[in-house]
């Protein structure tokens, strides 16, 4: 087996072991980390103009903020969960705008209020 396919093995493994031990609250925090990244790495491809490295990115990112969507708990008697929500639904388009129209400012707002709310979410501490 090449040393790249076991590295990738590998790493699979080590994100599903960081995920079945993490705390919700830390569940949330690698969810921003992944996106971050993600947004990173489209708007790398994106100057290196490897097309098909900027589509997964920032697919990937996007499916990674739909995640972030999903764990917003609705129940609560705030509008705070709805005003995230339509956050994160604007932070999905722009990466789709990015996305679609080479836009590396789109990426750069949407990295920028993803380190604010990450910013926030670091500083509560889990129960």
């Amino acid at each position: 087996m090449p040393s790249r396919q076991k590295l990738a093995q590998y790493k699979q493994i080590d994100i599903k072991t960081r995920v079945d031990s993490a705390s919700p609250h830390r569940l949330i925090q690698m969810l921003f980390d992944g996106a971050l990244e993600a947004l990173a790495q489209g708007k790398g491809a994106m100057v290196r103009e490897e097309i098909e490295a900027k589509g997964k990115a920032l697919t990937k990112a996007a499916t990674i903020i739909s995640g972030l969507r999903d764990s917003l708990n609705k129940d609560v008697d705030s509008e705070l969960p709805y005003n995230l929500d339509h956050l994160y639904e604007y932070m999905q388009r722009r990466t789709m705008d990015a996305h679609a129209q080479n836009d590396p400012q789109a990426i750069e707002e949407v990295v920028e209020l993803l380190q604010n709310l990450k910013s926030g979410w670091d500083e509560i501490s889990p129960e």
